[in-house]
């Protein structure tokens, strides 16, 4: 008879955790950040394209969980369990909420590692706290700083999955510091992409080594190919 390996999300410490954190996510949603409160909604997607600004935009919002939806957490797990992920890179921890659904996949497939980037001192210390409340804290490696700089050196040699979840506007750039390190297959998964055209436009080129298509309302999926 098969034993089956329990999915770490539905039990404690992670269920009720990821519970309570995506409550409080619910609670408080950057649209009641001062920083966005008389800003139309053509200038807040301005801010979230630009190369420029983006420093100062997630300084503002450092206070806010910014985190994926329920149904990509989930889909993020899936992934990973799915392609057996040993080794994954996020850019953009936040609160740790998908960090903790990519860490539980990890430590169900057996082990692994995740490298993790954040910007805002305060916002990586609360992922650390989050990720040793789940038990998962020794899968995971939060570097603190611009990702440009804290994902230029020290990667794996491989890497079976990619989250995008940072300043929209950096997914090319990420992509460029991590695509040689992708095997075939790895799933890339970008949170909110449709902020960075031209990162869409790159992955769905016929010519890109990718195949990527749109996931929901808010994801864009794609793998590679060679």
């Amino acid at each position: 008879m098969t034993t089956l390996t329990p999915c770490s999300l539905a039990t404690a410490p992670l269920a009720p955790l990821l519970q309570r954190l995506f409550d409080e996510a619910d609670a408080a949603s950057p649209a009641q950040s001062p920083a966005f409160a008389h800003v139309s909604a053509e200038e807040r997607t301005r801010l979230m394209q630009s190369k420029a600004d983006y420093r100062d935009l997630y300084a503002q919002l450092k206070d806010y969980p910014l985190p994926v939806s329920r149904e990509t957490g989930a889909l993020l797990y899936m992934l990973a369990r799915s392609v057996g992920a040993k080794s994954i890179v996020e850019f953009g921890t936040s609160f740790g909420l998908s960090t903790l659904h990519l860490a539980a996949a990890l430590r169900d497939n057996g082990g692994g590692r995740i490298i993790t980037t954040e910007f805002e001192p305060s916002k990586a210390a609360r992922a650390q706290a989050n990720l040793t409340a789940g038990g998962v804290a020794d899968l995971v490696e939060i570097r603190e700083g611009d990702a440009l700089q804290t994902l230029a050196s020290g990667l794996p040699e491989t890497i079976d999955l990619v989250l995008l979840d940072g300043a929209k506007s950096l997914y090319g750039d990420i992509l460029d510091l991590l695509e040689s390190r992708l095997r075939v297959g790895a799933l890339i998964v970008a949170d909110n992409a449709d902020y960075c055209p031209e990162y869409m436009a790159r992955v769905r080129s016929a010519a890109s080594g990718y195949l990527s298509v749109p996931f929901a309302d808010d994801v864009e999926l794609s793998v590679r190919l060679g």
